[in-house]
């Protein structure tokens, strides 16, 4: 019978506290209830000691290498059985990065690719499948960059002549090697350009760089007419376009980047190419530094091309003045083909140690014929 009593005793503590405990459960519910309402969800603040949960901000980019060793490559090489994985090969030399054809200077791209005119013009083409490419690449852990040229395109000035740049009597302006331009103020090329870069991106492009992103340099420009209204000057006309192809790429969680000529950041070249407006808009500057595109007497040297190191130095202490206390990268395009003279090991590699001596965050190889001095990717520092 005290057996009994006892457990009796035990089973009405156990249903007292499980009341109990209910009673507590269901008040904290109401309450929270009660003060979410008449709060009307405002959170509440966290104690000092508690750690703010990481937000997100949309999709991430891929990480960038420590120090970018890439090379240029074209849609048409990209194309060729087992091509692709030549340039990937590469990497045992230390290369890091491919950019890859998205849109060339014929104004091609580089797949038949769902942009409504593309199709109208017939740009896109068939020299590589995209997926394909992007798979293969990231498979080897390579970072990749698409190449988008902009405004010089034969093939759109051509099929939609109303986007084109015109000459004074109202026929298509061509350059002096008789290449069409698109009208740089009109918003239809703009899209036109992003729409494809936004095809890229979603395809898996790690980076969109933009080329060609400047007004025309050669030909007979006393003839050259801009149809339509210029909303902007020339000098902020290549911003407002990078600050609307940023605010449809960075979404997407892609980097923004732009290539412009070596000697924009020494002087205005009459382009419409200001460093130091486009730094603030993009993720990364590639100047395009070649030595052998400079004449003698630039940065006091006689001879450019026959001190690139020397060359490649002068130029970027100039783009890293214009983007002093920006966190907009540098990565120079540097020279790996011969133009005047042939160009050596050493050559490229004087660039190389010359562009590290300035504090940029790699280098890119260029040889239009995708001819590169593999030997140059494993260039050691000083």
């Amino acid at each position: 019978m005290r057996r009994a009593e006892a457990r009796q005793r035990r089973h009405k503590q156990r249903l007292s506290l499980a009341g109990a405990l209910l009673a507590l459960i269901t008040a904290g519910v109401i309450g929270g209830v009660i003060a979410t309402h008449v709060n009307k969800h405002n959170p509440v603040r966290a104690s000092a000691r508690s750690k703010p949960k990481p937000q997100s901000n949309g999709l991430q980019p891929r990480p960038l290498p420590e120090e970018v060793r890439g090379v240029h490559v074209t849609m048409a090489l990209a194309g060729l059985p087992g091509k692709l994985d030549q340039y990937i090969a590469m990497k045992q030399s230390g290369l890091n990065a491919i950019e890859l054809d998205v849109k060339d200077e014929n104004g091609e791209v580089g797949w038949p690719v769902n942009v409504s005119l593309a199709r109208r013009v017939g740009s896109g083409m068939r020299y590589y499948n995209p997926e394909r490419a992007v798979a293969k690449i990231h498979a080897a852990g390579l970072y990749l960059i698409g190449r988008v040229v902009t405004f010089e395109d034969p093939i759109l000035s051509a099929h939609a002549p109303q986007l084109a740049i015109r000459r004074a009597d109202g026929s298509r302006w061509l350059t002096s090697g008789g290449l069409g331009w698109t009208n740089e103020y009109d918003k239809r090329v703009w899209k036109y350009n992003v729409d494809i870069a936004v095809q890229a991106a979603k395809l898996g492009f790690d980076e969109i760089q933009f080329d060609y992103v400047r007004f025309p340099s050669d030909g007979d420009l006393s003839q050259i007419r801009y149809p339509g209204a210029h909303t902007q000057p020339m000098g902020w006309t290549i911003p407002a376009f990078l600050k609307y192809a940023r605010s449809r790429l960075h979404p997407l969680g892609v980097r923004l980047s732009v290539d412009v000529f070596g000697l924009s950041a020494t002087r205005d070249l009459g382009i419409g190419q200001f460093p130091a407006r486009i730094a603030p808009i993009v993720d990364t500057l590639y100047p395009m530094v070649y030595p052998s595109h400079y004449v003698g007497g630039e940065y006091n040297i006689i001879a450019p091309d026959s001190h690139p190191g020397t060359t490649v130095a002068y130029s970027l202490r100039d783009f890293r003045s214009k983007v002093a206390g920006r966190k907009t990268m540098l990565v120079p395009w540097l020279q790996d083909f011969s133009l005047g003279r042939t160009y050596t090991l050493a050559d490229v590699q004087d660039q190389i140690q010359a562009a590290r001596l300035e504090h940029v965050k790699g280098f890119m190889l260029w040889n239009a014929g995708g001819l590169y001095t593999v030997k140059a990717l494993s260039t050691k520092p000083f």
